[in-house]
């Protein structure tokens, strides 16, 4: 089994669930905001795609034995709050077009790590300095970040049609 490989593919599929879900939207729905979060599916979309170079450079960076130092959650929000202020008008072509070229770059650059750099565990300042390793950092970001964000989508957009959707519905088959 080829570990790079098989995490790539499984990024490749959150991805293309998410931007298949997208496909099903409205403008409305594309409007709605999130619960608990504030920032549009749209918006959501867009960071989902707009995370994933930074989230590979922080993987490489454990990958290569080096900590991720004086990053905290505050930044994050920080990150976050700016990113939803600067795309607040989002269409869906450019989000979409944007997830497309960036989880495949995402997905390139997972297949090139070793086995030897995924096994590297280094200080991680998100995660209160746990030596944690590349593989973890790839599985916990820019692999789960699409279900994690395809599942508050779905649940939102369920509420506005009516219908609250099952949870196993946002992992597509053949994907664990």
């Amino acid at each position: 089994m080829n570990r790079s490989l098989e995490l790539a593919k499984r990024l490749e599929a959150g991805a293309a669930a998410l931007a298949r879900y997208a496909d099903t939207l409205s403008e409305a729905e594309w409007q709605l905001a999130l619960p608990h979060d504030g920032r549009t599916v749209g918006v959501v979309i867009h960071h989902v795609a707009s995370m994933y170079p930074l989230e590979i450079q922080l993987a490489s960076m454990l990958g290569a034995g080096k900590a991720i130092e004086g990053v905290t959650w505050q930044d994050v929000h920080a990150l976050n709050a700016t990113h939803a202020s600067q795309h607040a008008g989002v269409d869906a072509a450019t989000a979409l077009a944007l997830l497309h070229t960036n989880s495949r770059e995402a997905s390139a650059a997972v297949q090139a790590l070793t086995d030897g750099q995924l096994d590297q565990a280094s200080p991680v300042s998100l995660n209160a300095d746990a030596p944690l390793t590349c593989q973890f950092f790839v599985e916990d970001h820019a692999l789960r970040h699409s279900y994690h964000h395809l599942a508050g989508i779905r649940a939102c957009v369920g509420a506005a049609r009516g219908a609250v959707p099952s949870a196993s519905t946002a992992i597509p088959a053949g994907v664990a």
